[in-house]
């Protein structure tokens, strides 16, 4: 690489998505000279088609609840009838406001927003075309002495008959209508997280997936929870099940599955994993290199096979979470202008699925610390107290893992009301290292759910002796 005088940018990001904007934004503020593409929407998948409005619609489904519940607790409440339209309009406020911070906060740090598609001429080139959203934005011809790939994933569909019937989760957040029955394939976080967001606002729902237990690669004990927690929803589970085609019969949709049972459905979601965002960047231009599963191969400073090339977030094969691409991004601006680089521990990434009630982990599995060697098993599982009184059948559980050698807490588990607010607390003290004696140590919240995490005294197995 040759002086960056001679390039017109010293960095220049594809995607406005979490993890590019961060890495624009801390450039921005090294000195850098610093230019992002994007091509849809600013913000990316996760303000736009992920988890902020998926989030929203999580919590406009737990109303319905709320009025149930409120009856126990000497409350005349009666339900009312649910607008779509008012939520979906509501929504896209919500979002349009967050583009704007997107923007602002880039414009504020100095960085130049360009919209278009981008496609690579060679190394250190990029070339912009229009987009249906800016159709009249000029071609652009910009050169860069480093260049960050950060365009994220999309929604993979299945190979099967009548696929272009169904929706996937880009699709979901704009319906005109409320389906009133919902078929869901596939039991991943967008697949669980819709099947109860549907469920709650008053659709039958049947969720379709292949293995015999929802949220694969997650703990065991959560899974089977998991699993009654989707029947209370009044949710029907396909299990082992995947479907064959999808047609229409006399205005609506019919999904076949191998079983050879039927289905019969207003509106048809395939969750099916996504799929790195890399069709027509021309990176094979730029000499990057793909891995097998089609994601851009970087090594562990996110640099690919290309000198001055570098990838960052879901278009990489690592951890597919936005606040992971947000840290990839931070370390890779510090990396490249400041000489430094910042901590972040993934190896303790905790993650959450918004069910209703959601369920929340960090560290290892059970089944993961086992491979390692003994380890305590500790799990608890009750009746909250709000349900004591509303009279609704659900259960939290908690699990702790600890490695028995050192007695470190490797791992903690939970589905319940708050998880995710408790797993991010939970996240500090495994991450830190703390052993299951700091946890008994440590005086409990009274009454919460949460002391129960240092109050779990009785050992339930071990596992891995």
């Amino acid at each position: 690489m040759s002086d960056n005088a001679a390039y017109d940018v010293d960095l220049l990001v594809i995607g406005a998505g979490s993890g590019g904007v961060r890495c624009a934004r801390i450039a921005a503020g090294h000195g850098a000279r610093v230019a992002i593409i994007e091509a849809r929407h600013w913000g990316g998948t996760c303000v736009n088609l992920g988890c902020v409005p998926k989030k929203l619609m999580v919590q406009a489904s737990e109303y319905p609840d709320y009025v149930v519940d409120s009856h126990g607790f000497g409350w005349d409440t009666q339900p009312g009838h649910h607008n779509w339209k008012t939520l979906i309009a509501a929504k896209d406020r919500e979002i349009e406001r967050l583009n704007g911070i997107y923007v602002s906060m880039l414009e504020k740090s100095g960085v130049r927003l360009i919209t278009g598609f981008a496609r690579f001429e060679d190394a250190y080139t990029v070339v912009t075309e229009p987009t249906p959203l800016s159709p009249d934005a000029k071609p652009e011809r910009i050169t860069a002495a480093r260049i960050v790939v950060a365009t994220g994933s999309t929604p993979t569909k299945l190979d099967i008959e009548g696929a272009d019937l169904a929706i996937t989760s880009d699709e979901v957040f704009h319906l005109a209508e409320m389906p009133r029955r919902v078929c869901i394939v596939g039991s991943g976080y967008i697949g669980v997280e819709f099947a109860g967001i549907f469920a709650g606002l008053g659709a039958e729902v049947d969720l379709v997936y292949r293995q015999p237990l929802p949220l694969r690669g997650f703990d065991e004990d959560l899974r089977s929870a998991l699993y009654t927690a989707i029947d209370q929803r009044g949710v029907r589970q396909h299990v082992k099940a995947s479907p064959t085609s999808i047609r229409r019969k006399e205005g609506v949709l019919v999904v076949t599955l191998d079983s050879g049972v039927e289905i019969e459905a207003d509106c048809v979601m395939l969750a099916t994993g996504r799929h790195p965002k890399t069709n027509g960047l021309a990176l094979e231009k730029a000499g990057v290199r793909l891995d097998d599963g089609g994601r851009v191969a970087v090594d562990a400073a996110s640099q690919t096979s290309t000198p001055d090339i570098y990838a960052i977030g879901d278009v990489t094969n690592r951890i597919n979470l936005t606040p992971v691409a947000i840290a990839e991004g931070h370390i890779l601006a510090d990396y490249l202008f400041a000489g430094h680089e910042r901590e972040w521990a993934f190896d303790t990434t905790p993650k959450a699925v918004f069910f209703t009630p959601p369920l929340a982990s960090v560290g290892l599995t059970e089944d993961e610390a086992a491979e390692r060697g003994p380890a305590d098993i500790y799990v608890s599982s009750f009746r909250p107290m709000r349900h004591t009184l509303s009279g609704r059948e659900r259960r939290t559980v908690m699990k702790l893992v600890v490695d028995q050698a050192s007695q470190k807490v490797v791992g903690a588990h939970m589905l319940g009301e708050d998880a995710p607010e408790l797993m991010q607390g939970l996240a500090i003290a495994v991450t830190a290292g703390l052993r299951k004696a700091d946890f008994d140590r440590t005086i409990g919240i009274h009454p919460t759910s949460g002391e129960e995490f240092v109050t779990m005294r009785s050992r339930t197995r071990v596992a891995g002796a």
